[in-house]
């Protein structure tokens, strides 16, 4: 029987099962105060007061109504509609069981749809949040989870994702995004939402990034820039177009390092939007300046200073001092050496000679701000008179001739630092292709480590398990989508066992990890091992281009070369000769007129399947990748030739006076040069870098 009862006659009931999570009372309050009690109470009556009820189901309810009552919103006599029945305790227990058993939430889903039809009413958010009892914030942010990318929405709501990840993919609106990162991600079962941040935000520049501090928000905005506001997290927003950020960046630091060489008589000043300069000062020879020589008062302090400081030191040695004494006589001490090392730090002489001939870097701090460095190079080996630093700070020597996949198309070889980088791009493509095989991991470490010991091979790993060395700096490259994926990997494994204590504490609690949680340090493990290269001038090792069969690894699908990790490095006549290979000799035509920065933004866009061309060419570009890059290539074995072959030692023996550089090496276009003659370059004109490692081949 239903009927209505004034809410002051209504007390909680005992039998009610529902003895804890009392949450959400706030919210259902403001949704009773909107739209009143739309589920009636399951009461009982109560013998004691006569004509009051006990609540046996609906006590959240019945708390919200209270909770009204106290903020003085409603009337404490309200009727409420109650469906009233009579029973023994476990009869009214099982009742309120069943009625909270039997209650399914709404899925985050469901909620998300809900709230874009009431927002597509009015649009009121305030006032949905209002009526709903919660904050603006939830509401935008389930707005924010019904804009998710089909794919991901259906797979919320059907349950294959949790709340936490589809807010992880939430983090931007791009829905191509979204939908290549779910692509990427879902088939990897230790998945989590802090990965799926990490490969959304790697497109990004957070607004603390020093680029964005640079720029400025406002200045971003207006250059077309958007700014993606972060409501699931407070790591702060993030800046999806960084292109802009970049080049409005670069036009800062230009504008100030063209003011700052103006002002110094400085050669030049190259900007650059790190604080690192490693890498940009590869092919430059740091310049030691010479140094203010003394002046004969200054050389007679020093001799004074030196004296005093030894008489002081047999004093105090000799023993025999008052403390006050030895403290007074310390003190002094320590004064004259601050003294004489002021005196030892000559500061540089940077002649009006030498400006004309060295330049520096400004460099972008991480709080934002520029700075210009206070070391100096030259592009070729200065005697400044103070050091012997003629030579290049790489010794200049004879090479060997290029491995096959360190020659360009068109026949000319990669410079030596372009060759590496590819080489450990490549292995980590193999890297993070053998995270998936954890029992081929298992066979290829087992292998290597047993008969290594023989040996007589080279395995390709270094499964003791040091870290490989690198012949670049890995974390001074731009981030790869294999180097994305190991990371992630080793984020997600079970680290827990590290915590454990000492070194028999965290074996045991090593082994006590489930199989699936050693098979995944194997896989990293093993991943972590692989190195770029046996040897620095040698080739890829057969065992990783084996391994790569077996995991049928297409490079192309991980890796796509763009201006900045390949066009822009080699020449132009290698550009021409590359549209060629894919688009025959109409298509390189097109560029063969045009400088060598248009015709690497060209290459970028057509390699990316982004310009418009013949299927067949289109095809055959999403495909190329650099030899270097190749697992399949053909190959020496790793020692080369036998030590019975009299030629091995000829190859490549060749003096740098014979060596044939090409002008434009550093990319730069001549402009009385005809840009066509690169067209067709004879293959044995080597175009290269690093003129230290230019070599024409061996006849």
């Amino acid at each position: 029987m239903t009927q209505l009862i004034p809410l002051s006659k209504l007390r909680l009931s005992d039998s009610n099962v529902r003895k804890s999570g009392a949450t959400s009372i706030e919210q259902i309050a403001a949704d009773i105060e909107a739209r009143g009690v739309l589920q009636n109470l399951l009461v009982t009556p109560l013998k004691k007061p006569r004509g009051h009820y006990a609540v046996f189901a609906g006590g959240r309810r019945l708390a919200a109504l209270q909770l009204l009552v106290e903020g003085a919103r409603i009337d404490p006599n309200t009727e409420i509609a109650c469906k009233v029945l009579e029973g023994d305790e476990a009869m009214l227990s099982e009742t309120s069981l069943a009625e909270n058993f039997q209650r399914m939430a709404m899925t985050p889903a469901d909620e998300c749809r809900a709230f874009q039809h009431f927002l597509g009413m009015d649009g009121d958010v305030d006032g949905v949040a209002k009526r709903f009892g919660v904050t603006r914030r939830f509401v935008e942010g389930r707005l924010r989870l019904a804009g998710l990318a089909d794919p991901v929405f259906e797979a919320l709501a059907k349950g294959e994702m949790t709340l936490d990840m589809a807010k992880a993919y939430a983090s931007t609106d791009d829905q191509a995004k979204q939908v290549r990162i779910y692509e990427q991600y879902a088939r990897y079962g230790y998945t989590t939402p802090d990965q799926i941040r990490r490969a959304i935000a790697g497109d990004a520049l957070k607004a603390s990034d020093p680029i964005a501090v640079l720029v400025g928000e406002d200045a971003y905005v207006a250059a077309g820039g958007t700014v993606e506001r972060e409501l699931f997290s407070e790591d702060g927003d993030r800046w999806s177009d960084p292109d802009i950020a970049r080049e409005l960046a670069g036009k800062i630091m230009e504008a100030e390092a063209e003011r700052l060489g103006a002002e110094s008589g400085l050669a030049w000043i190259r900007p650059i939007a790190s604080s690192h300069i490693y890498n940009a000062t590869a092919d430059l020879h740091r310049v030691t300046l010479p140094t203010t020589p003394m002046t004969e008062a200054e050389e007679a302090r020093v001799e004074e200073i030196a004296a005093r400081m030894d008489d002081i030191a047999e004093q105090i040695e000799a023993g025999g001092l008052e403390d006050t004494a030895a403290a007074t006589l310390e003190e002094e001490y320590q004064k004259l050496d601050r003294e004489y090392d002021e005196l030892q730090d000559r500061p540089s002489i940077l002649t009006d000679d030498l400006k004309a001939q060295v330049g520096t870097f400004l460099t972008l701090a991480p709080d934002g701000t520029m700075k210009l460095e206070t070391s100096y190079f030259s592009e070729t080996p200065i005697r400044t008179g103070d050091d012997e630093n003629a030579g290049s700070s790489r010794q200049r020597g004879t090479a060997a001739a290029p491995a096959p996949e360190a020659v360009a198309p068109g026949g000319k070889p990669l410079s030596a630092r372009l060759s590496d980088e590819l080489a450990m791009q490549r292995r980590d493509i193999l890297a993070a292709s053998i995270l998936a095989n954890p029992a081929l991991a298992l066979d290829y470490a087992l292998f290597a480590m047993i008969d290594g010991n023989r040996g007589y091979d080279r395995y390709g790993t270094t499964m003791k398990a040091s870290r490989p060395q690198d012949p670049v700096i890995g974390g001074e490259m731009e981030p790869t989508q294999a180097r994305i994926a190991i990371e992630q990997a080793r984020e997600a494994l079970d680290s827990s066992w590290i915590e454990a204590g000492d070194v028999v504490a965290r074996f045991e609690a090593f082994r006590a990890l489930d199989d699936d949680a050693k098979a995944a340090w194997l896989a990293v493990m093993v991943a972590g091992s692989l190195e770029a290269k046996p040897e620095y001038s040698a080739t890829t090792n057969p065992l990783h281009a084996r391994l790569a069969t077996i995991l049928e690894i297409d490079v192309a699908q991980w890796w796509r070369p763009t201006s900045a990790n390949f066009f822009d490095r080699v020449a132009k006549g290698t550009l021409l000769a590359l549209l060629t290979e894919v688009g025959g000799t109409v298509l390189a035509a097109r560029y063969s007129a045009s400088k060598k920065g248009e015709v690497s933004s060209a290459c970028e866009k057509i390699f990316a399947g982004e310009a418009i061309t013949e299927t067949e060419t289109k095809e055959a570009a999403l495909a190329w990748v650099p030899d270097a890059m190749r697992f399949d290539i053909d190959r020496p074995t790793i020692d080369g030739l036998s030590d019975d072959d009299d030629e091995a030692d000829d190859i490549g023996e060749i003096s740098a006076d014979d060596t044939d550089l090409d002008p434009d090496a550093d990319g730069n276009e001549d402009p009385e040069d005809d840009p066509a003659d690169d067209f067709g370059d004879d293959i044995n004109d080597f175009d290269v870098e690093h003129p230290d490692d230019a070599l024409e081949p061996a006849e």
